[in-house]
């Protein structure tokens, strides 16, 4: 007999083998897992392209004041501390104009003469002396002078893309002083001696049309504008982290838990707490999650599938081993007990007859194991079907003896019909069909085989096709050939030749190859004039 086939599991090999991986792009997790990275980005960047426009104003808006606090200065030594012949500055009535001006501790002006050289400064001007540490004397480190230089390009780029003017150059006080003598006005960002970040203003100090000093105002309240900045980041920050929480908790439940509650389906099978892999609502996802939890459970039924299809066909060795046994010991027995030599004759030969038949069934089982596991090893490779058809016909043909059917073959198209599979299990197939059908051919019949290359709803297609004179197939019949151990033996056959397993040989290396087999009578004049059996494969990729 042979194992009964449910008709949907050829279309349903063929459905999965065309499965394809999910592309990334299309991927609702890769998407997912895409924008939980972004956002918190996206959310800092925006942040920091707000902020710095904030900050540019506030810097601005300083520029402003120190420029405009620079020109009422600048007029009132013009007129309080230059002298006319020749044009140059009163040092001793400009130190004392710069002492009762009243200034916060973050102001420092300083004057510098036509020759570049400081003339005032208020910082040394003071009555009061400040009693603390001096701070360490130090270079800007290059975190800070990174941090400064990144905030910078991005304001450049800024800038660039709104069209928008600068706030600030980078220049020494040096610089500041020089564009001074040269009758320009000069506005710097930098740090002074000290490490502090300044915002500077340099403007000329002018006496009869003639450039006799520079007046520079620098301030260090820009750390509070920078505090306030690092302030203002604060809850973007937070709302980044709350964001980066929120998605990471959207990738636990979407992904870890689902793939956990795999994990935990999987270990309930495999300690055989349960028989089938159930993973609940998670096969209806359309996503990744979904494919693996469908591919899981449907490689699970398989493989349970598979488990007990081979306790059926061991009861079913079993079986079939037990009747000739059983036929063997009555033989035995029966020619014990009497002394008849034509009734000792007659149980010789039944003993001699079921011996035949279990070398035949065990010789069918041991191929069938060979084949199995010569398929899980073999790799598929290009084998040329029309070529080892001819082959094997070609055996049939010159072996064959005065009664056997003749075995003739049809090749129909030009050029190589090729399949990707395994050279011996196909042979296996095709010389089980051929036997299958001399079995049951009329003495001198003719057993046609055809092969060729079709096209089956636009994929090219081998056609494998073995039609022999027989009695043909009973319509009940037709799928139940294929089950383990059938044999329904043509009249005058002889004993024992037939296992019942060949069909379904036939079948199981067929179907590891993604084809279908499938029987059917040939009709004549209205009558079965014998039997056809149909293998169809993938056809191999033509080479160019």
């Amino acid at each position: 007999m042979r194992k009964p086939e449910n008709s949907s599991r050829p279309e349903k090999l063929a459905k999965d083998a065309r499965r394809k991986p999910r592309s990334l792009l299309w991927s609702p997790i890769a998407r997912l897992i895409l924008a939980s990275n972004l956002a918190g980005l996206i959310i800092l960047i925006l942040g920091a392209l707000v902020l710095n426009e904030v900050r540019s104003s506030l810097v601005n808006a300083r520029k402003e004041s120190l420029s405009e606090l620079s020109r009422l200065i600048s007029s009132y030594v013009i007129d309080s501390a230059t002298v006319d012949d020749p044009p140059g500055l009163n040092v001793g009535a400009l130190i004392e104009q710069l002492t009762a001006i009243p200034l916060s501790s973050a102001i420092r002006i300083r004057v510098h003469d036509a020759q570049g050289e400081v003339v005032a400064d208020t910082r040394l001007l003071k009555d009061e002396i400040d009693r603390k540490d001096l701070p360490e004397i130090r270079e800007p480190s290059w975190f800070e002078r990174t941090g400064l230089d990144v905030v910078r390009a991005i304001q450049r780029t800024f800038e660039s893309a709104t069209g928008r003017q600068g706030i600030a150059e980078v220049r020494s006080l040096e610089q500041e002083i020089a564009m001074a003598l040269e009758d320009k006005d000069g506005f710097s960002e930098r740090f002074n001696e000290q490490a502090e970040r300044v915002l500077s203003v340099t403007v000329p100090i002018r006496k009869v049309a003639r450039v006799v000093g520079g007046l520079t105002i620098e301030t260090s309240d820009i750390s509070q504008v920078i505090a306030a900045e690092r302030a203002a980041l604060l809850p973007l920050i937070l709302v980044a982290v709350l964001v980066a929480i929120i998605t990471a908790t959207l990738l636990t439940l979407g992904i870890a838990r689902p793939l956990r509650r795999l994990a935990i389906a999987s270990d309930r099978v495999a300690t055989g707490a349960a028989e089938r892999l159930n993973v609940g609502s998670l096969q209806k996802r359309k996503d990744e999650i979904g494919d693996l939890s469908r591919a899981m459970e449907e490689m699970t039924t398989s493989l349970y599938d598979r488990i007990q299809e081979n306790e059926r066909f061991a009861a079913d060795v079993a079986h079939e081993l037990k009747n000739p046994l059983t036929s063997i010991r009555s033989a035995i027995e029966t020619s014990q007990a009497i002394h008849d030599p034509a009734i000792k004759e007659k149980m010789a030969s039944v003993i001699a007859r079921d011996v035949i038949r279990l070398d035949r069934l065990i010789s069918d089982i041991s191929n069938l194991s060979r084949l199995e596991a010569e398929i899980v090893r073999e790799k598929l490779v290009r084998v040329d079907l029309g070529r080892l058809v001819e082959d094997l016909v070609s055996i049939y043909r010159d072996t064959a003896r005065e009664k056997d059917a003749q075995v003739v073959l049809v090749k129909q198209g030009d050029g190589v019909i090729e399949v990707n599979g395994r050279e011996g299990p196909l042979g296996q197939v095709i010389r089980n069909l051929i036997e299958n059908a001399r079995s049951f051919s009329p003495p001198q019949g003719q057993v046609t085989v055809t092969v060729s290359r079709v096209t089956i709803a636009r994929t090219p297609t081998v056609r494998l096709v073995v039609e022999d004179e027989g009695p043909g197939i009973p319509p009940d019949k037709l799928e139940k050939i294929f089950q383990r151990f059938y044999t329904d033996r043509p009249a005058g056959a002889k004993f024992g030749n037939n296992s019942g397993l060949g069909l379904s040989i036939v079948r199981q290396i067929t179907e590891t190859h993604r084809g279908t087999v499938r029987a059917e009578n040939r009709m004549a004049d209205g009558k079965v004039s014998g039997a056809r059996f149909i293998v169809e494969l993938p056809a191999a990729q033509l080479s160019l």
